[in-house]
């Protein structure tokens, strides 16, 4: 099964904004830094959210991340759409097809997760992220 989420971005302050998201949501909060993953070699971005997912008990789904320093961070256009889930064949196929006529800024590949990642951005201006995780033997 495929999920679509909204992705939230902010700059150096995601763990405070997703504490906030949990405190008015409720559920299980769960969050990665740059450092974890080795995903910085920027010693200011070690302890900043990689990727943080909020998971309430009615099925909700929010996640956020602190926006890389290399990169551009617009406040009112900090998010994007999340594609997550273990059918490769589907979510590759999504990933081509919105790509298409867009930019991808990051292809699909292993990420140090362990899942495969890819970023682009739509014809649209829309920043999609599609996470493929391993299927469940």
């Amino acid at each position: 099964m495929t999920t679509l989420n909204p992705y939230l971005g902010f700059r150096d302050n995601a763990k405070e904004a997703m504490t906030f998201y949990q405190s008015v949501f409720g559920g299980d909060l769960a969050m990665s830094t740059f450092g974890e993953y080795h995903a910085s070699e920027d010693a200011a971005e070690q302890d900043k959210i990689m990727h943080a997912m909020l998971t309430t008990e009615n099925g909700m789904v929010l996640m956020g991340a602190d926006t890389p320093n290399s990169m551009d961070y617009t406040p009112g256009t900090n998010f994007s759409v999340s594609l997550s889930g273990s059918d490769e064949a589907e979510l590759r196929s999504y990933f081509d097809k919105l790509a298409a006529g867009g930019t991808i800024a990051m292809p699909l590949e292993k990420a140090p997760w362990g899942d495969t990642f890819g970023m682009c951005k739509d014809k649209f201006g829309v920043d999609w992220l599609v996470n493929i995780a391993p299927a469940a033997s």
